[in-house]
């Protein structure tokens, strides 16, 4: 297999997610990552967006690509609704790469831990790599760390299950301002307002202590990108929120 080169989905995808959110077809242009000739990297969920591929999706394009590396970037799969992950596909697909992280739902960030799951011949590739560049990447704390981690389940499934009652939340707030949100299965919503621009909503946000994520990309400009953390901060934001549209 090779793994030159590479397409990536996030400015070919938006369209096709606000598609898919307003159930106007599948969120993954399949045409675009047929037959490439390239490496295929892919976010599910994706980002920004948080809109999830399905797994028949993942199969189609491993089989569409017998000869070139399909990776999965699953940083945000835990906090989805139902099952996503690629990892049984791994069985089947030689060419399949699945990678998650500690970073999101089991609250790392700061140890810059991750792992990747496939063929072993394709896991043996990356290991050469590794060895040629740096094998020292991770340290023994963060080793450490990673391990206690996995064993955590309680706090694991209960971190999670905390983001998405959250966001369901919160994204019932905001429809009810009129916002449009994107069916997100991340730990972050995406929506836009009829009311405010996103740039002008995002420096408003901003003047008034709370922080959300514009992007200048012409196709998701009136979009903000709003994490979601506590109750008490998702209240505090939807409140401000109503302050500035004067509701």
């Amino acid at each position: 297999m090779k793994a030159e080169g590479n397409q990536t989905s996030t400015g070919a995808q938006v369209d096709a997610d606000k598609a898919a959110a307003r159930g106007e077809g599948v969120p993954i242009k399949q045409k675009i990552y047929t037959g490439i000739g390239k490496a295929i990297v892919l976010p599910n969920p994706n980002a920004p967006t948080g809109i999830p591929i399905s797994l028949d999706a993942v199969a189609a394009l491993c089989e569409a690509n017998p000869d070139h590396v399909v990776m999965i970037d699953e940083a945000y799969v835990d906090f989805a609704d139902t099952a996503l992950s690629a990892v049984p596909l791994t069985k089947k697909y030689k060419n399949l790469l699945v990678t998650q992280t500690f970073s999101k739902s089991r609250s790392m960030a700061g140890a810059r831990v991750g792992f990747a799951i496939g063929d072993a011949a394709l896991i043996q590739d990356l290991e050469t790599l590794r060895n040629s560049n740096n094998p020292y990447n991770v340290n023994r704390i963060s080793m450490k760390c990673a391990i206690e981690a996995l064993k955590d389940t309680a706090y694991f499934e209960e971190n999670c299950a905390k983001i998405r009652a959250n966001r369901a939340w919160t994204k019932a707030a905001l429809e009810e301002l009129g916002f449009h949100v994107l069916k997100s299965q991340t730990n972050f919503l995406f929506a836009e307002s009829p009311e405010i621009s996103g740039k002008e909503l995002y420096l408003r946000l901003k003047d008034n202590g709370v922080l959300v994520r514009h992007f200048d990309d012409p196709k998701i400009t009136n979009f903000n990108r709003i994490t979601i953390g506590s109750r008490e901060e998702m209240e505090q934001f939807i409140e401000t929120v109503k302050e500035i549209l004067s509701f």
